[in-house]
């Protein structure tokens, strides 16, 4: 058996269950084929990336090692809420998933302040698992569509607005395949877009700006704190005369981990 072949069955058996170790094993992996002229080992990690972008860094290197191909993930009973089923015997795409839980405040410190009461707290992680859409069968899913229409003015009145709150407003192509970034303080947007999609990337990212970097943060999901963004975006939008198609309901509806 070869090198390669014996470090992939040593990450299947030994199954990481920390995120470093899930990276420095799928590190050392690539390292081997790419040391044995494999080069399309780091193209499928590449690959794998710029689809995949909402993911950890470990479980994205996980999906490109189980199955390169994989464009769309998603777990079992979230392809059953998309109108799709796992088909038979196929064989799921093994991740990590954050295990949280809430600490709860000492009694003193929540009369103090009743927002504070609950903190979400990273435990550990655990085996999960998703399918490609190609392991899938059912209904078929929505393009995604882009942004259209003119803002006009309001691009520059927008990023005035975040500048006045106090807010850092910069253009980075590092951050790419994201269009936007959101990081407390400071708001990154992704140069080249058409002005229809920088405008509505700008107010999504502003959204998270003023409504997720509080303490209420701890209260909400990411799921949650996403549909909010995007349904800022989706009105603000709609009221300046941009059109969107489903870009916000596809947004909304295929969830990652």
């Amino acid at each position: 058996m070869s090198s390669q072949a014996n470090t992939a069955t040593a990450i299947a058996s030994k199954k990481p269950t920390t995120k470093q170790e899930l990276v420095a094993a799928n590190i050392k992996l690539l390292i081997e084929q790419l040391e044995a002229g494999h080069s399309e080992a780091l193209t499928n990690y590449l690959t794998a990336m710029s689809r995949f972008h909402n993911y950890s860094f470990g479980n994205v290197l996980e999906i490109a090692r189980q199955m390169p191909t994989a464009t769309r993930v998603a777990g079992f009973w979230t392809w059953k809420n998309l109108g799709r089923s796992v088909k038979a015997g196929q064989k799921g795409i093994r991740i990590l998933a954050p295990i949280v839980g809430v600490h709860r405040k000492k009694e003193e410190e929540v009369q103090k302040d009743i927002t504070k009461q609950n903190e979400r707290v990273l435990l550990g992680f655990r085996n999960a698992y998703v399918f490609d859409v190609s392991q899938t069968d059912g209904v078929e899913l929505p393009a995604l569509h882009e942004v259209s229409g003119d803002p006009g003015e309001s691009i520059g009145l927008l990023a005035a607005f975040v500048r006045s709150r106090g807010i850092q407003l910069v253009y980075n192509s590092n951050i790419a395949p994201a269009l936007g970034m959101s990081y407390g303080g400071r708001i990154a947007i992704l140069p080249g877009q058409s002005k229809a999609e920088e405008f509505w990337t700008l107010v999504h990212e502003t959204a998270h700006e003023l409504l997720h970097k509080t303490e209420r943060r701890t209260a909400t999901t990411k799921t949650v704190r996403e549909t909010e963004a995007e349904a800022v975006a989706f009105v603000v939008g709609k009221a300046v005369g941009l059109v969107s198609g489903t870009a916000s309901a596809d947004y909304v509806a295929l969830p990652v981990m």
